[in-house]
This record gives C-alpha cells, sequence and structure tokens, in this order.
C-alpha cells in the first residue's frame, strides 16, 4: 500500500504537465507513448515474438514530429503505416530472423501505444481541447472508481474469467454509469464556456466508460497471452505506464472522434 501512495505522488507531475495542456501536455504524452511502446514490445518478446524496435520507433517517431509541429497527423497516419508495412516486408526479406508475425506485432504495438496516447494531443489542438482532456479523465477515473466499489459490494456474476478473474457485470455496469454521470457533470459546469449541450457529454461518458473499461481488458489479455503479470514496472505500487493508462487511451480516442464525427 505504502508503494502505490508512492506511485500516486510519482504520477502527480505527470498529470499536472497533462492538464496544463500545450507544449507540457505533448513533451508527457510523447515520453509516455515511447515509454508504452517499450512496454508492449518487451512484453511481446516473453513470447518469443521479435517485434522490430527500430522499425517500432522509427514509426513513432514520423508520427509524432508530425504531431508535435502541428501538421494533419491524423491524414497522415494511413502512409505512415503504409510505409511502415512495406519497410516490414522489405525486411522480411533480408532477416530470417524477422517474419510476418513480427512485422504484425510491430505495426500493431506502433498503432496501441503511439496512436492511441496521441489523440490526447489531438484533442488538445480541438476548440475547447483541454476541457476534453480532462473530460477523459474524469470518465476513466470516475469509472475506474465505481467499476471497483460496485464490484466489490455487488459483483455477483464474472464479466471475463479469463482475462480478468476478479471483474464482474455488476462492476462494469456500475462503471458505465458513473462514468456517464461524471462526464455529464463536466458537460453542465463547463456548458456557457464550450456552447456544447451536456447530452453530448453524457454520451461520450457512456461510450467512453464502456470502451475504458474493454482497453483495460485489452491490456490485460495482451499480458495474459504473455504470461505475464504486469508491464515492466515504472510506477511504484503501480506496474508500468500501460499498467496505468490503458483505459485512458481508448477514452481518449472515442472523445476524439465524438468530437470530430458528431459535435464537430
Amino acid at each position: 500500500m505504502n508503494s502505490r501512495y508512492l506511485g500516486a505522488l510519482t504520477l502527480i507531475p505527470v498529470l499536472v504537465m497533462v492538464f496544463l495542456g500545450g507544449w507540457p501536455l505533448k513533451l508527457i504524452v510523447t515520453l509516455l507513448a515511447a515509454r508504452a511502446l517499450f512496454e508492449f514490445f518487451s512484453v511481446t518478446r516473453k513470447k518469443g515474438l521479435r517485434p522490430s524496435q527500430a522499425l517500432g520507433y522509427a514509426l513513432l517517431a514520423a508520427y509524432y514530429v508530425i504531431l508535435l509541429t502541428g501538421g494533419d497527423a491524423f491524414g497522415h497516419l494511413g502512409t505512415i503505416i503504409v510505409a511502415g508495412t512495406a519497410a516490414g516486408f522489405i525486411m522480411m526479406v533480408f532477416w530470417d530472423e524477422f517474419d510476418l508475425t513480427d512485422l504484425s506485432v510491430t505495426i500493431t504495438g506502433f498503432i496501441y501505444s503511439g496512436v492511441l496516447f496521441g489523440y490526447l494531443i489531438l484533442l488538445d489542438n480541438l476548440d475547447n481541447g483541454l476541457i476534453m482532456v480532462y473530460t477523459v479523465f474524469i470518465i476513466s477515473w470516475v469509472c475506474d472508481t465505481f467499476a471497483y466499489y460496485t464490484g466489490r459490494f455487488f459483483g455477483k456474476h464474472k464479466l471475463i474469467e479469463r482475462v480478468s478473474p476478479k471483474k464482474t457485470i455488476e462492476g462494469a455496469v456500475g462503471g458505465a454509469v458513473a462514468g456517464a454521470l461524471g462526464a455529464l457533470a463536466v458537460g453542465m459546469v463547463t456548458a456557457l464556456s464550450t456552447g456544447i449541450e451536456p447530452y453530448h457529454f453524457l454520451v461520450m461518458g457512456l461510450l467512453g466508460a464502456v470502451l475504458g473499461q474493454v482497453g483495460d481488458l485489452a491490456a490485460s489479455a495482451v499480458k495474459r497471452y504473455a504470461g505475464e503479470k504486469d508491464y515492466p514496472k515504472i510506477i511504484p505500487g503501480h506496474g508500468g505506464v500501460l499498467d496505468r493508462f490503458d483505459s485512458i487511451m481508448f477514452v481518449a480516442m472515442m472523445v476524439f472522434f465524438y468530437n470530430q464525427y458528431i459535435i464537430r
């Protein structure tokens, strides 16, 4: 428990940089994405896979250079993935130890760790972007907290036991409802400044809470596939970046899409 408290303290500077927005957010998200890619590759290597770190980090660098310089990173993402895939096939020709599975894991690692984290930067660039970044964290934190306590006191039916034995259906429902209400509260408080109807936040909260829990389960599924309990530890008592930000990444993606295609 003391270790978890210490870990929570070490996260405070990270969260301060995120909540400041602008360049502090861009810098810390870039570092988090790079660390997340390292953790993903480390865990998959435990399973005997051989993702290319050189290719993975090259793709990450290319994408984040565009993100950090204000370019249309979202528009260029397809080109980066295609170029990375082509480079991977070339590597397969000249290196026997690199095969199609390794290429797939490399590209997946870039998308999972780099692209999903990048949605926090894309959100910050939008009108009302910093409020949307706050909304992402409110949805995730409120959902996680209420899912835990709802599951602890009322949970009777396992959600997906083979992936996460302790999670329950009751906990998942409680977390989804709480996440939606938490986002609604943000929408009601900020309605005058954003001009966005609060019901949009309610919908984002519900969708985000569901996807955030899926993101949590997905991170657990990768660890279980590799036979690992945690990602490589960097936060005392909390594991790795992917252990703590797995739901944030999926919520950020959903909130960005909702802003792009629904609110606009």
